[in-house]
Order: structure tokens, then C-alpha cells, then sequence
């Protein structure tokens, strides 16, 4: 039978191996799962999951206080155990189990295996069950180094001055309009889920200059791709008092390479038990193909990523890989692939940096190249083979703001309060968007975006 733990011990939380490690021939106290039962011949294994960790604990006769036939798998226990020193152990010690209090056990049967180095079941099934199988040690290291990403776009944010916000995610107009958009009854009224924080975090440029935000995004999009949500997780920022847009690439750039250094020390454990291999930058990169890059600086040790214009990348895809350009105005998903194939085998980068888009496929808000009306100062991040992430200048000029609205045949006054903003003074500014489950896919090479959001939303589910 199990018993009833006096805490005398000081019951430890949210430790890591090595801090257990330093408590060599002392008694511990700690909680956890039983994530698998392992029983041999005189003795036992009881894997404990923690809330990070998955420890291996040793039953006997010959120290343990409590009957193991009542233990079963996914009980919910608290535990007393000695740490010992064992040379066999990778870890240089074992956890041998002293006394176990059951706090709670499972009723049912596990639908779904779930504490296997992997879990056999489809896409459908594993998210059928998505708070169970997250449970397994892998699933769940996913979503610790995303935690880690998002600690480390936040760390490097703030120490370039940028301020956080919560912008509204019910509004009165999509940012960028068109039938992609969520509408609902609010109070007789018709509204929106928010597409992006875009309006929000222009206007507060005007308060703060650099502003950011890490929250939900919403779209309509009728898509069955791997690649697609209806909600996801959008990271934006927004910088004013710009004189270029290529600040914005070189700030995402120094953004996403703090986020990789801060993922190797944060994250190792879970980066070690995936697998990781961590994305390259270029080094050095030709300048007969006109693909340029932002000078090197002190901030940039890892490396470059490499710019390229779009025109230049769709004939690049074209005559490269001996294919027919379709689409003219925007990238198919098989060029991102291709393009992003050819400058990491002929510059070593995983990233590369899509620039000037034609105006026709972007929002009102984005400013045109005055050099080339027919262009933006805009860009896409593509990485491994995916775009991640959106940005570039926006127009800050009242008339030239609204010169454009009435150009592509939109009511100025349904954005009046966006364009009270123009009229009141907006520095130069812009900023990006880029989506985390994208991004975290693309580390951790998983193919289905859905494997990396949390609850995924598509345009089949909406549970669990």
C-alpha cells in the first residue's frame, strides 16, 4: 500500500537534473506522473514526468516503503526517494524510490500511447487527443523551446527600447480587408476578429516609437495546407523614426539570431532530445547575382542573411530549376521551396530575405518605392522553404495615405480613426509580423504546421 508523506522535506518544484545531481545521499521529496512502468525480475523502473523532466526511478523490496502493484501509469504521485550516485546511470545518479503517495489514478485506460519515443497515431488522431498526448516527452518539448523563442524575440525586444502592448483583437475593420476575414454580432452591431495588430501598433509608434506584441491572430482562410491556421500566433513589432526599410530586416535579423543564442543555453536539454540541427546564416555571398546584404556589424556574429529582389528571385526559381512562371505578382509555395533550396547550397543560409514586392499583392498601408511606384518597400522572410514573416514601411503621409485608398477604390471613411493618426503627425515607420508556429516548424523541420500550435484551429476544428 502506498502512504501518507510526512513533508518534513522541503518539496522541490520546477528543479533541474543537475540541482537533483547536487543533492547526492540526501532524501528528496518531488511530484510528477507516472509515465511508464517498468517491472523486472526483484525490482522495477517508475518513470516520473515532472513539469520538464522525465526521471528514472528505481523500486525495491529492499529500500521501498510501499506496494507497487497499486501503482499504474499516469497516477499522479508524490514521492520520497534518496538520491544515489550510480556509475551505470547517464546522469551519475538514480532516484530509488523510499516512500510514494498516490494523489491521484486514471479511471480508464489511455486512448492513445502516448509514453513511447514517439506517437503512433495520424495528424487527426494525436490532436483528437492533444491534452493527453502532449503529455509525451517529445510532443511536449515542442512547445517548451517555443516558450524559449518567444523569451527570446521578448529579452532582445526590450533591450532595443521597444514597449509591449495588448491591441484589441475585436475591431470594427480588418486590416487588410477582403473576405478573409471573421465577422460576429457585437450587440447588433457587425465586427471582426482582428486579422493582425497592424492599426494598433501603427498608432502607437505614435506614443512609444517601438512598440510590440505576441498575441492572436485571426484569418479566414478556407486553406487544407500543412501550412496553414485559422488562428495562430502572431510576433509584431513596429519601429518608428526609420530611414530605411532594410532597419526593420537587420532588427528582425538581430531578433531572430538572440532568439537562437538564447534557445542553446534556455532550451539545450529539449533541443538535444529533438534533434535540432540549428539554422545557418550566409558568410559570404556573390554579388554578380545582385543579391545584397546589410553590412557587417558587431551585432551580426552568427552571420548574414541574404536579400534578393522578387522580381530577381522569380527569374532566379525560373531559370534555375528549368520552370515556367505562372503567377507573376506573388510567390507559389514550390518557389519559396526552390528559392530557399538554392541559397542554402550556394550560400549557406537558411533564411533569406524577399524584397520589394509588386504594390497590386500588398495592403493600402504599404508604402510604394518611390524609384518604382509599381513596387513596395516591403519584404517577406522566407525559412526552409516557408514564409514566416511580412513587413515593411508603411505610409505615414496623411494625403499620400489617403491618395491610396481612393486609388484602389476604398471608403477613407471606414478607417477614420486609422487615418486621425496621418492627419496628427506619424514618423517614418514600419515593422513586421511574423507567425510563431511557422517559425517554430521550420526549426524543429516539422512539416504540418499544426504539429507546432498548441490547439491547432482549422477549418475543421474547433476542439479540444
Amino acid at each position: 500500500m502506498t502512504v501518507k508523506i510526512n513533508k518534513v522535506t522541503k518539496e522541490i518544484s520546477g528543479f533541474s537534473l543537475e540541482e537533483i545531481g547536487q543533492q547526492a545521499g540526501k532524501e528528496i521529496l518531488l511530484h510528477g506522473s507516472v509515465y511508464k512502468l517498468r517491472r523486472m525480475s526483484g525490482f522495477a523502473f517508475v518513470l516520473l514526468r515532472t513539469g520538464r523532466h522525465v526521471i528514472q526511478c528505481v523500486y525495491s523490496p529492499e529500500f521501498s516503503r510501499f506496494d507497487m502493484e497499486e501503482l499504474m501509469e499516469e497516477s499522479c504521485v508524490r514521492v520520497r526517494a534518496l538520491v544515489a550516485a550510480e556509475e551505470r546511470s547517464r546522469l551519475g545518479w538514480e532516484l530509488r524510490l523510499l516512500e510514494l503517495e498516490v494523489l491521484s489514478i486514471p479511471t480508464e485506460p489511455m486512448p492513445i500511447v502516448i509514453n513511447q519515443k514517439k506517437v503512433e497515431a495520424s495528424m487527426e488522431k494525436q490532436l483528437d487527443y492533444r491534452m493527453l498526448t502532449l503529455r509525451n516527452e517529445k510532443q511536449r518539448a515542442i512547445f517548451k523551446i517555443q516558450e524559449g523563442i518567444c523569451e527570446g524575440f521578448r529579452h532582445f525586444l526590450q533591450s532595443q527600447n521597444f514597449t509591449e502592448i495588448h491591441s484589441p483583437k475585436l475591431v470594427e475593420a480588418g486590416a487588410e480587408g477582403g473576405a478573409n476575414i471573421f465577422s460576429l454580432d457585437y450587440f447588433g452591431k457587425q465586427a471582426y476578429l482582428a486579422q493582425s495588430p497592424q492599426f494598433y501598433k501603427q498608432m502607437m509608434v505614435g506614443v512609444f516609437e517601438r512598440v510590440y506584441e505576441v498575441g492572436p491572430v485571426f484569418r479566414a482562410e478556407k486553406h487544407d495546407t500543412s501550412r496553414h491556421l485559422n488562428e495562430y500566433t502572431g510576433v509584431d513589432f513596429e519601429m518608428g523614426y526609420i530611414n530605411s526599410f532594410e532597419e526593420i530586416m537587420e532588427m528582425e535579423e538581430r531578433m531572430i539570431q538572440a532568439a537562437l543564442s538564447h534557445l542553446e543555453t534556455a532550451c539545450a536539454q529539449e533541443l538535444e532530445l529533438l534533434e535540432v540541427s540549428m539554422p545557418r546564416f550566409a558568410k559570404e555571398v556573390s554579388q554578380s547575382l545582385q543579391i545584397t546584404l546589410p553590412p557587417q556589424k558587431e551585432y551580426l556574429p552568427m552571420g548574414r542573411i541574404p536579400r534578393i529582389r522578387f522580381a530577381q528571385a522569380k527569374a532566379l526559381v525560373a531559370e534555375h530549376y528549368h520552370r515556367p512562371m505562372s503567377e507573376k505578382e506573388d510567390f507559389e509555395p514550390e518557389e519559396e521551396n526552390l528559392l530557399c533550396q538554392y541559397i542554402r547550397e550556394h550560400y549557406g543560409s537558411a533564411f533569406v530575405f524577399v524584397t520589394h514586392y509588386p504594390s497590386a499583392k500588398r495592403p493600402f498601408y504599404a508604402m510604394d518605392d518611390p524609384e518604382n511606384p509599381v513596387e513596395t518597400l516591403s519584404f517577406d522572410l522566407l525559412f526552409r522553404g516557408l514564409e514566416i514573416t511580412t513587413g515593411g514601411q508603411r505610409i505615414h503621409s496623411y494625403p499620400e495615405q489617403l491618395e491610396k485608398l481612393t486609388q484602389r477604390g476604398m471608403n477613407a471613411e471606414e478607417f477614420a480613426s486609422y487615418l486621425l493618426m496621418h492627419r496628427h503627425g506619424m514618423p517614418p515607420h514600419g515593422g513586421l509580423g511574423l507567425g510563431l508556429e511557422r517559425f517554430t516548424a521550420r526549426l524543429l523541420a516539422r512539416e504540418n504546421v499544426r504539429e507546432t500550435c498548441l490547439f491547432p484551429r482549422d477549418i475543421h476544428r474547433l476542439t479540444p
